[in-house]
């Protein structure tokens, strides 16, 4: 059975999330005066991710709201027993730097461009329809996606099933006919295949992974090889259409 539909995750797959995040924290620590407060830019950088991580991974087990996420990603990093208002004050900061930074990968535009004629499009992320909603449309993609979901408002969050299953049944497709495009080869890659979709993991810089960490899996490094391994009919590489 052939593919009839693609669905994307969007941060480090459509758009550059670590890129911009560091950019902005790198911003956003200079502002703050805090530079002086870490041993350097990447140890901060690092601090960052690591409290980022970590409370993303409550938030996908249910631990915590996906606004409360973000107020404790803010104290973790600072070490300091804020309230919500001044966590959240804080992190709008952070956020006006962040969203200068947003860019799509250059190999975006080409392949939604490629793909348009010959396969429906859909987003399944791990964030919320608000912050997804509003990051597509300033990146200018938001039409390209006939649906959007989002685990905050689907109420489960990848790698679990129910999120992918939960795309397909929006595009009314049987998992068989629908590959999912992510960065991530466990919570994307893993999940995908698991739940019976054609699972295809972007690794956009050279990951190493075993062989067995990628039964089930699509390994590409760009997404230019996405076309040919869907077996669309394409001419990818044309210029963009889209503005």
């Amino acid at each position: 059975m052939s593919i009839r539909a693609v669905v994307w995750d969007v941060d480090d797959t459509l758009f550059d999330y670590t890129g911009a995040d560091c950019a902005a924290m790198s911003a956003h620590l200079a502002a703050e005066g805090l530079l002086d407060e870490h041993a350097s830019v990447v140890d901060a950088l690092e601090r960052w991710r690591v409290a980022t991580e970590f409370h993303w991974a409550r938030f996908a087990a249910g631990e915590v709201s996906f606004e409360g996420q973000r107020l404790d990603r803010v104290r973790h990093f600072l070490d300091q027993e804020l309230t919500d208002a001044e966590a959240d004050d804080w992190f709008r900061r952070y956020k006006t730097h962040y969203e200068i930074a947003w860019a799509l990968f250059p190999d975006v535009l080409p392949v939604l461009d490629a793909l348009a004629a010959s396969h429906r499009h859909a987003v399944l992320s791990n964030s919320s329809i608000t912050v997804q909603d509003h990051k597509l449309r300033t990146l200018g993609v938001h039409d390209r996606f006939e649906v959007i979901l989002c685990a905050a408002e689907l109420g489960v969050s990848k790698p679990e099933a129910g999120a992918f299953l939960a795309a397909c049944e929006a595009l009314g497709l049987p998992p068989h006919e629908v590959a999912y495009v992510g960065d991530h080869p466990e919570i994307d890659g893993r999940g995908a295949a698991d739940a019976g979709l054609l699972s295809v993991w972007i690794d956009r810089h050279g990951g190493h992974t075993s062989v067995e960490a990628l039964v089930g899996r699509h390994r590409i490094g760009s997404l230019a090889e996405l076309p040919a391994l869907l077996g669309a009919d394409t001419r990818f590489g044309a210029p963009s259409t889209f503005g």
